[in-house]
């Protein structure tokens, strides 16, 4: 899918539907939550790849996260979650961007994202979606990354996705990321359909050439 069908695509879709009525909501976004707090101080600075209207960004706010940026596609998903925010939304730095074609302006301790990188089917799209994966985080950062698990869906929004094992995701990742932990998810719909996630955390090795991002 090219970068405008894309946009079209999740655009549309968060403009025609209520959090309920997307698979993908969480009242409270575990495991992710305990994960990123499990690797950052509160004077981390976080970004949320793909984070659209998620509440992650609310739960860590309350548990003194200062330093949040949430990047999404859709900027129709980032107005819902500032509307929600109120006030405090002035408080995160908003992106609307796609990740293939993003530059990034800053390095980040860690790098979340819940369900963006399974949407990258081509190797183009891949091969992008890493280069600022390498670009923006710091060494010695860490990446959570959950897609769906080889038993999950095979598609997502009527899209095809690429499932993982977490060793398959480290294999995709490449050898400067190491896994550090990973769990296997049941999510539950909003309408109790059950879809198969692996959340993983990998830690990014400084790199040989201090020049090399």
């Amino acid at each position: 899918m090219d970068a405008q069908k894309r946009l079209q695509h999740w655009q549309g879709t968060y403009q025609a539907k209520t959090e309920q009525e997307v698979s993908w909501h969480q009242e409270l976004p575990e495991p992710s939550l305990a994960m990123v707090s499990a690797v950052a101080t509160p004077a981390a600075a976080i970004i949320d790849i793909g984070g659209g209207a998620s509440r992650l960004v609310d739960h860590l706010m309350q548990r003194g996260f200062a330093d949040l940026s949430v990047l999404d596609l859709s900027s129709a998903a980032l107005t819902k979650a500032q509307a929600r925010l109120g006030a405090q939304a002035a408080a995160v730095n908003w992106i609307a961007a796609d990740i293939t074609t993003w530059t990034p302006s800053r390095r980040y301790d860690v790098w979340h994202d819940r369900a963006t990188f399974h949407f990258m089917v081509s190797d183009d799209d891949r091969a992008a979606y890493l280069d600022r994966l390498r670009w923006a985080l710091a060494p010695d950062g860490h990446a959570v990354i959950a897609t769906f698990a080889l038993d999950g869906p095979e598609k997502c929004s009527g899209l095809p996705v690429m499932r993982y094992d977490p060793a398959g995701l480290a294999r995709a990742l490449g050898g400067e990321f190491t896994l550090v932990t990973s769990v296997h998810r049941l999510h539950h719909t909003p309408w109790r359909a059950v879809q198969a996630f692996q959340f993983s955390v990998f830690r990014r090795s400084p790199p040989d050439d201090p020049e090399r991002p």
